[in-house]
């Protein structure tokens, strides 16, 4: 129903708050998207999210020093859900030569269409490594690394950034960092308007979204983040900061329901609420992904266990076909009594 609804927005050819998005060379159907989230947006919930009207979707946060070291476990964080036709990786760190060797990585290891640069984590561990919100004490130096990054992405993927609106009160630096951030290559900018001494206290500040809007004047696209709770929220913010998108991140936590009512807002004026029954089911279709992702991880695992065990070569060949944790137990049976 949603994607009826959907074409039949696109062949009316009525001009509506939910609309399509270029960045770039990259074009998305829709302006309502899963902001990176770190712990959260593993593929098995972005493709939930996807599957409930998300336009696109970002992967939790990517530590470029972590993918120059070769940690096997960073690039799992990076894996494409098998519904995402587009998503970005979002990386973050404070040097722009690592970033730059980072995204080299991110391209041989993955298709993404884009590769997002984190420059609003406000997180001590991330911070004091000059990563995250860090760069908005230093907005020349966040200049620099897009530029790294759009360097070595070339023509393989689009680079975009998320910003805070400065440091604290006293250092709202988003202006100059959006300026840097256009001037160096990014081809669009998502803003968080609390500063990084807020954290997630207080409120955003909408009035800096919609003054970033005017100040890139559609160069390239703008969008909102922080505090969308509800699909109400995400409209107002639309209508009264002229954003071209919004993104949702705390809002979207076991809530990917969300992005489905927000663009049946946007599009008719009203929504449906969930029935608890659909809750449920979806919650029970994530825990299954996430299931099967961790079981075919395990098969070379299993693999390495095997080896020197009588009889390992059909093991193996088995196991090259588990899907799930009863799959492993028929297999292994005998091993376990």
């Amino acid at each position: 129903n949603l994607e009826k609804q959907l074409q039949n927005i696109q062949t009316s050819g009525i001009s509506m708050l939910y609309h399509p998005v270029n960045i770039g060379g990259l074009r998305l159907d829709g302006n309502v998207f899963l902001a990176p989230v770190a712990g959260y947006s593993d593929r098995s919930y972005r493709s939930i999210c996807k599957e409930q009207g998300a336009a696109f979707t970002y992967t939790e946060m990517v530590s470029a020093e972590a993918l120059v070291r070769g940690n096997l476990k960073t690039e799992e964080l990076m894996a494409r859900a098998k519904n995402e036709n587009v998503y970005a990786v979002q990386i973050f760190g404070g040097d722009s030569e690592v970033m730059g060797k980072a995204t080299k990585i991110v391209l041989e290891k993955t298709n993404c269409e884009c590769i997002d640069i984190n420059c609003g984590c406000p997180v001590p561990k991330i911070v004091k490594t000059n990563a995250g919100s860090a760069l908005t004490r230093d907005p020349v130096r966040l200049g620099e690394i897009v530029r790294s990054v759009a360097t070595a992405a070339g023509d393989k993927a689009v680079v975009t950034v998320k910003i805070r609106s400065g440091w604290d009160s006293k250092t709202i630096t988003y202006r100059e960092a959006a300026i840097q951030a256009l001037d160096n290559g990014a081809k669009a900018i998502a803003m968080h308007p609390r500063t990084r001494a807020q954290g997630y206290e207080g409120f955003s500040d909408w009035e800096k979204l919609k003054d970033l809007v005017q100040l890139i004047d559609g160069k390239i696209p703008v969008f909102g983040s922080g505090d969308l709770f509800k699909p109400e929220d995400a409209k107002r913010v639309l209508e009264t900061t002229g954003c071209d998108g919004v993104m949702f991140a705390r809002g979207a936590m076991g809530n990917p329901f969300i992005f489905k009512k927000t663009i049946q807002l946007l599009t008719s004026g009203a929504y449906e609420e969930i029935p608890a029954s659909e809750r449920i089911k979806t919650a029970f279709s994530e825990l299954e992904m996430l299931s099967k992702d961790t079981c075919m991880e395990m098969r070379k695992r299993f693999c390495a266990y095997s080896k020197g065990i009588e009889g390992g070569a059909e093991l193996r060949a088995k196991t090259i076909h588990a899907e799930s944790i009863e799959d492993y137990r028929k297999i292994y049976d005998s091993y376990l009594k």
